[in-house]
């Protein structure tokens, strides 16, 4: 039998949002295993769902370079707020998306034995020098660049750089203000709304099948009859993929329609064959656990 820790009931209080002690209980009843845990709260309608991106910790910027139909996507890491905001390391971020759109390297190793905009040093010398100045370590963790043949490619920065969004749109007809405007519009979309997936086609089998077992379980503990459970099922796995597919999400700008359609609709409009052919969306440091404070301790006490 696991030994079930305060900082298991934390984490998993954290991507569940459920009572402490229900969280107890859950690691208890699945022997520690976090996943299985997740699915008995949620099971037992304990938890809406698994918080998938875990505990936003890292400090610094997202920032985004764009020129015609290609734009790019960067993250730098920072360890304090108050170096996030300085503008010699905001400018560093946006000189590092300038060079990623620049030359299109293949990864951050790549990156940094490109030249850096107007300094005479290429990005991973720039970074030693920045890190040498501002007084402290530095980081960057990971970047993305579209570029469509023909269509547009949008940007979009949230929150002073806590956010950041790439969307592009492929168009027979090519760029124009139009499409331009349109990507924006799907780009905040999805800074708002964090859709997991561009399509249904693209979530793994396993995840649409735990969703199911969740859902049939508690169709049955809820006294359904077992005749109706599976179009119990259909309707709420179609549900699910609205909530978690960019292209059956409800449009934030305009509820009462479809992201897909709203594409749909502009090719229509505009004679034009158009897709809806990528995304890609950061959150400041997501995924990167902070180190456990008092909290954990307080977990500890309360969980007695």
């Amino acid at each position: 039998m696991a030994t079930i820790t305060a900082k298991m009931v934390s984490e998993l209080r954290g991507k569940t949002g459920a009572g402490m002690m229900d969280c107890k209980k859950a690691l208890n009843e699945t022997d520690g295993n976090m996943e299985e845990a997740i699915d008995y709260l949620r099971k037992k309608g304990l938890s809406a769902a698994a918080k998938k991106a875990g505990r936003v910790a890292a400090e610094g910027m997202i920032a985004a370079a764009g020129s015609g139909n290609a734009a790019a996507l960067v993250e730098v890491n920072a360890e304090t707020d108050f170096v996030a905001k300085n503008d010699k390391f905001q400018a560093f971020s946006k000189g590092v998306a300038e060079a990623v759109l620049a030359s299109a390297p293949a990864d951050v190793e790549a990156l940094k034995a490109v030249e850096f905009p107007g300094s005479g040093r290429n990005v991973g010398e720039e970074l030693t020098h920045q890190v040498a100045t501002i007084g402290e370590n530095m980081n960057l963790r990971r970047f993305a660049r579209f570029e469509v043949a023909s269509g547009s490619v949008a940007s979009y920065i949230h929150g002073g750089g806590k956010i950041g969004v790439l969307v592009e749109l492929s168009c027979s007809a090519g760029d124009s203000e139009a499409l331009q405007g349109l990507a924006r519009q799907i780009a905040m979309h999805v800074a708002a709304a964090n859709p997991q997936y561009l399509t249904r086609d693209e979530v793994p089998a396993e995840v649409v099948n735990r969703e199911k077992d969740i859902m049939r379980t508690k169709a049955i503990e809820s006294g359904k009859p077992e005749n109706i459970v599976d179009k119990i099922i259909t309707g709420q796995i179609n549900k699910f993929f609205g909530e978690i597919c960019l292209v059956e999400q409800a449009f934030v700008i305009d509820p009462d329609q479809k992201v897909g359609k709203v594409v749909e609709s502009f090719g229509k409009e505009n004679d034009c064959e158009i897709q809806l052919t990528r995304y890609v969306r950061y959150q400041l440091g997501e995924g990167i656990e902070k180190k456990e404070d008092d909290f954990a301790a307080e977990v500890a006490e309360l969980a007695k």
